[in-house]
């Protein structure tokens, strides 16, 4: 049986529609309002979830000016990461009010814990699964304290080596998590769609045996459509209102049309894969009477040999062929058309005498 893990009741696995997640990240700009607006955006849009991430500049960095502290390169070169950080945050005093314009809209809604008290938050909150963020698959005391939860989490493995990966979806078993998604995942922001490296997803499923997905930093939705075929039960995408209008992760998030767009597309990926199939299909039935058969195309008297130039293979599948062998073949065990006698006789248009 293909793993699975639920969601809020939502199955997730290759058996179901892709599960699709609203990254909200910072691009909710400092304002409540906003991040409301992408609750109702995301919920419009068709996606399944909204994701958020729960820390405070404090809790994940330091304030410091010393250089290890500082970015270099990048969509944010030169900034601090506490004053970075302090930007992007979502207040913990939101999450309460967020969780429940969630519920009044009907989204889902799960974070991204960034410490054990972002857990007892969101705890608090009954969220309802977590996510580990890339650069945590190392913090194995976070992956545990999560998965001892015994909520569905989702690892993301940007940076990861497979033994790195291994080891985190090993230390969340061994605290007790039973529904395991892992995402295959690059932190480049935005990713270029030459390192997505898509063929990893099947090779995660293979090695791993979880639920597989991907999260996903290019600038459309190409990528994320195409990873569907290639096994992404999970597909997780940064949104934002409109990237004009600005923040820390509006240049590589999709806006609310292109969020509806990988909706759709996801989906008629996921129903396009089927399965293993051959001989005609429901809807190719009614094409079969367009295969080849045996017609007579020139008058021919009782006995006389049928040559090709009085029999031919002809649309439609009417004709001989297609109830003696099916269309287009020879009856077995009978003579090739032009060594054929007429049986009794016929004229142009009819369809080639039956063997006797």
């Amino acid at each position: 049986m293909a793993p699975s893990i639920t969601i809020a009741g939502r199955k997730i696995g290759s058996e179901h529609p892709p599960y699709v997640v609203a990254e909200m990240s910072g691009n909710h700009n400092g304002d409540i309002e906003r991040a409301f607006r992408i609750l109702e955006v995301a919920k419009e849009a068709g996606a399944d979830a909204v994701k958020l991430q729960t820390y405070t500049a404090d809790t994940i960095t330091l304030d410091s000016d010393r250089p290890e502290f500082l970015i270099h390169g990048g969509l944010w070169d030169g900034r601090r990461l506490h004053e970075l950080y302090d930007e992007a945050h979502t207040p913990w005093e939101w999450h309460a009010p967020i969780f429940e314009r969630a519920r009044e809209i009907g989204i889902t809604v799960f974070s991204a814990p960034f410490d054990p008290t972002a857990i007892e938050l969101l705890e608090s909150l009954d969220a309802p699964a977590y996510k580990i963020a890339s650069p945590e698959i190392v913090d194995l005391p976070l992956i545990r304290l999560v998965a001892a939860t015994g909520r569905p989490l989702i690892l993301s493995t940007g940076m990861a080596t497979f033994e790195e990966t291994e080891a985190a979806v090993a230390a969340a078993r061994d605290a007790g998590a039973t529904e395991i998604a892992v995402l295959h995942c690059v932190s480049a922001y935005p990713t270029p769609p030459e390192e997505a490296n898509l063929a990893t997803i099947r090779d995660l499923e293979r090695r791993l045996g979880t639920v597989v997905g991907l999260s996903d930093h290019t600038m459309d939705t190409t990528v994320a459509t195409l990873a569907v075929g290639l096994g992404a039960t999970l597909i997780e995408k940064h949104v934002t209102l409109a990237r004009a209008d600005g923040g820390v992760d509006s240049a590589f998030s999709l806006e609310p049309h292109e969020l509806a767009r990988l909706v759709r597309d996801a989906r008629i990926a996921h129903a396009a894969l089927g399965a293993p199939a051959y001989g005609p299909t429901e809807s190719e039935k009614g094409v079969l009477k367009f295969r080849r058969s045996l017609y007579v195309v020139a008058d021919v008297a009782a006995g006389e040999v049928l040559t090709p130039a009085s029999v031919r293979s002809i649309r439609p599948a009417l004709g001989l062929g297609a109830a003696v062998a099916g269309p287009g073949a020879r009856p077995q065990g009978g003579p090739r058309p032009e060594a054929r006698r007429a049986a009794g006789g016929g004229h142009a248009g009819r369809r080639a005498p039956g063997h006797r």
